[in-house]
């Protein structure tokens, strides 16, 4: 029986693949070690794209030549999955697309099985937060025209519905440009819709400036990456997440820590937990199936959406909605050190 991930190894991409990814490995080495799924250990393959729609095309190409691969799981990141789900609808091919590190509030569907927060949901949580505190206007800064297009409009209805006057900050030129070149009037906190890298840059040019500055970022900032590039040194980042603190005493995140501890050289990550309860998730589908496993009875058993307590963190589907609601946020401090 065999599991395929999907991960984007592209510039942009590849600090959130690669942790999520550890994470995936992590949970299905140790779910072998204890006799795999039903007795039968489990075949992870993984297929790295460079984000771009030939590489997409040849990687399923390969999902369909590779019948005794029962689902997908975990593909990474955003960008990718989105595109993955699209084309499994397009292509009609029928297998569970499972726990995906997709944040697309629009996309869903009977093979797709997000469990892990919408971008929107995210956006939402980070805002109200700030509406509470008496914040009244917020600037957004896109990395690039594909996150404008893209998430534009999800940040635009959350700072409406939270009555927050919001201020855009079109891509132009390099972020590290656009950090220094912000005028006084400049809103105080800055959400920033863009991976690490670009988060990086843009931190750097705000060290430029005389007056402080928070920046907000989503789930898909490695918070960890940025303390390792010597970034916002002077500009405290919050990010949110959509799972537990990886300092946490769930029974999850417990496993998780000792698992990783135990099969890998690596710190602990949101996204490497992330990575390794998508697994997890998909082994408990799994191993509530009693005939031997096939794409269209694991299939089914996914469409099922039955609600699931993994160690803590709450699997619950509404109709086609995904599985789980969980926002927290964690910053980066200015000494470097990353507080829930």
């Amino acid at each position: 029986m065999g599991i395929i991930q999907i991960v984007d190894t592209s510039a942009t991409q590849q600090d959130v693949s690669r942790d999520f990814l550890i994470g995936s490995r992590a949970a299905w080495q140790d779910i072998n070690a204890r006799g795999g799924v039903r007795g039968r250990p489990v075949q992870h393959t993984v297929i790295e794209v460079d984000g771009s729609m030939p590489s997409l095309r040849a990687a399923l190409e390969t999902i369909k030549s590779q019948a005794q691969s029962v689902a997908l799981c975990g593909t990474a990141g955003d960008r990718t999955a989105t595109q993955v789900e699209q084309l499994l609808r397009q292509e009609q091919i029928d297998i569970a697309h499972v726990a995906p590190w997709l944040h697309n509030t629009e996309v869903q569907g009977e093979r797709t099985f997000s469990i892990f927060a919408s971008r929107q949901e995210q956006i939402v949580h980070a805002l109200k937060s700030l509406s509470s505190n008496g914040v009244s206007e917020l600037g957004a800064v896109y990395a690039t025209a594909q996150e404008d297009a893209l998430y534009r409009a999800d940040v635009e209805r959350a700072a409406a519905d939270l009555k927050l006057k919001l201020i855009r900050y079109a891509p132009q030129g390099s972020l590290r440009q656009t950090g220094m070149s912000l005028k006084a009037d400049t809103p105080a906190i800055l959400l920033f819709l863009g991976g690490t890298p670009e988060l990086a840059q843009f931190t750097q040019g705000l060290e430029k400036q005389t007056r402080q500055r928070y920046v907000i970022a989503l789930a898909d900032v490695n918070l960890q990456t940025m303390a390792q590039l010597g970034a916002a040194r002077n500009t405290p980042v919050i990010a949110t997440q959509v799972v537990p603190m990886v300092n946490a005493g769930l029974p999850v995140v417990r496993a998780y820590r000792e698992t990783l501890a135990r099969l890998f050289d690596e710190a602990p990550t949101a996204l490497s937990l992330a990575g390794f309860i998508a697994a997890r998730y998909t082994q408990e589908v799994l191993q509530a199936i009693e005939t031997m496993p096939t794409r269209q009875n694991v299939l089914q058993a996914f469409q099922r959406r039955v609600p699931l307590d993994l160690g803590g963190f709450r699997i619950s589907f509404y109709g086609l909605r995904r599985g789980s609601p969980y926002v927290t946020q964690s910053m980066l401090s200015l000494d470097g050190r990353i507080v829930g």
